[in-house]
């Protein structure tokens, strides 16, 4: 992760300079004494840091939605008119699972891809 770019004008929340004080005083002790960094530099790493990572749960989110929508489309029931003999229903259903079977697959290895990201930061 980059933190180079960050701006000056960058206000970190209530939350994150908490946080920054209290790594702050872990490093530093209780008091901070012969602490030259202020909580504020702190709070915004942390800022990015947390934003790098609400972006990564939001894709996430997203791709569940996606594999939702198509499951639930796919496991709609067919449309009368589709169906017009044993045989069609046949061949519809087993498209449709094999369409079901293929969006599991791409789901599990983009999350094991999203899973392997995240456990090499």
């Amino acid at each position: 992760m980059q933190f180079g770019g960050m701006s000056e004008n960058t206000r970190p929340d209530k939350w994150m300079l908490l946080t920054a004080e209290e790594i702050l005083q872990t490093i530093y002790g209780d008091d901070l004494k012969g602490c030259s960094i202020r909580p504020e530099t702190i709070a915004i790493i942390v800022s990015e840091a947390m934003k790098q990572r609400d972006l990564h749960s939001r894709e996430l989110l997203g791709l569940y939605g996606k594999v939702v929508e198509a499951v639930h489309v796919l496991s709609t029931p067919p449309d009368g008119v589709q169906v017009t003999s044993p045989g069609t229903l046949q061949s519809l259903l087993s498209d449709r699972l094999d369409k079901i079977h293929a969006i599991a697959r791409k789901t599990m290895e983009t999350t094991a891809a999203f899973q392997a990201q995240s456990n090499s930061l």
